[in-house]
């Protein structure tokens, strides 16, 4: 049974079943039975969803970020240190998770408006599997600092490069069913984070799932035509014990929270500065060199990087922003896992 928003899907050239961009010549990717189950979200949650009117798939302005972190321990002794879960096939459609997540947002973006996040130690796999990724799109974190200084330091090079940006975040191994509706609320939350709103994706809880963060949800915004189902997020709330998220589901005001935030870059480093400033100033100060030399970039992040603070988006700045009511939330009906 299908689920999600029931988009027509333009004629448009983008929209092939595999990305134009993805070649029949990517190295071969490690292949393990881990079958993605039919997700099937709740109908009586989210049967009032509106579909979003497409023209055409492509957002202009709108910029891709994928953080590619990890140890490679959740999955080992198939993911390893130097070959993390989202270089893994894990669906059998001979795509690791990472070329699954490009393929899935390059008709938003483009190549040229799609950069990734990772360590060093996985820049080559990853140029390798993402042979239209730019060079200059593929930003090197010297380690692990969490998500927030991940993400801020794309949020932040962005902004130098288009002041206007919208960028959105999203993790290189989730696995996703229902793509047209993944694609139809990416395009409403951009248009929320147009009107200075942290957006985040709220996916309708097929089961009290005890590893899931939930989103409380407020009331509708009705900003606009082109935003029929953002509401205001109450609050966050940690992954729960299997009563309470029985009990929230109960209530139909919850949604998982998939850790996707949609925002302008300019908007996410004002959110910064309000509430982790020591860490904003530090990502400021590397974003101004970022472009105009390896030898001064490497020089700043020898200087800073080991002294930012390690913390994630969410406690950085998406609990801190829910409690000034800068915070929304799109309800969607695609699964994840």
């Amino acid at each position: 049974m299908s689920s999600g928003f029931a988009t027509p899907v333009p004629s448009s050239p983008q929209l092939k079943p595999k990305s134009p961009f993805l070649l029949p010549h990517t190295p071969s990717i490690p292949q393990f039975n881990f079958l993605a189950p039919d997700i099937s979200p709740s109908a009586s949650v989210d049967a009032g969803l509106s579909s979003y009117p497409f023209q055409n798939r492509e957002i202009p302005g709108f910029y891709v970020v994928i953080p590619a972190g990890g140890a490679g321990t959740r999955l080992w002794p198939l993911s390893r240190e130097g070959h993390p879960k989202f270089l893994l096939d894990l669906t059998l459609k001979r795509r690791s998770l990472i070329q699954a997540t490009w393929d899935r947002l390059i008709p938003l973006s483009s190549p040229a408006r799609t950069t990734i996040v990772a360590g060093p130690s996985h820049a080559n796999a990853i140029m390798e599997q993402l042979p239209d990724l730019l060079p200059e799109n593929l930003l090197c974190e010297p380690g692990p600092k969490d998500s927030m200084a991940a993400i801020g330091l794309a949020a932040a090079v962005i902004a130098r490069r288009d002041p206007d940006a919208v960028i959105g975040s999203f993790a290189a191994d989730h696995m996703i069913s229902g793509d047209d509706a993944f694609l139809s609320a990416v395009t409403e939350a951009v248009a929320v984070a147009r009107m200075d709103y942290l957006v985040t994706i709220g996916i309708a809880p097929s089961h009290p799932s005890t590893g899931f963060g939930y989103v409380r949800l407020g009331e509708s915004l009705r900003l606009t035509e082109d935003a029929p189902n953002a509401r205001k997020v109450l609050n966050f709330k940690e992954k729960p014990d299997a009563r309470t998220a029985a009990a929230y589901i109960k209530t139909g005001n919850y949604r998982w929270n998939a850790g996707m935030f949609v925002v302008k870059a300019g908007f996410l480093m004002q959110l910064l500065s309000e509430s982790k400033p020591e860490l904003h100033d530090g990502l400021q100060k590397i974003a101004e060199v970022w472009d105009e030399s390896e030898e001064k970039r490497q020089a700043i992040l020898d200087e800073i990087w080991d002294d930012l603070e390690k913390i994630p988006i969410d406690n950085a700045v998406a609990e801190p922003a829910a409690e000034t009511g800068r915070v929304a939330v799109v309800p969607a009906t695609f699964g994840e896992i």
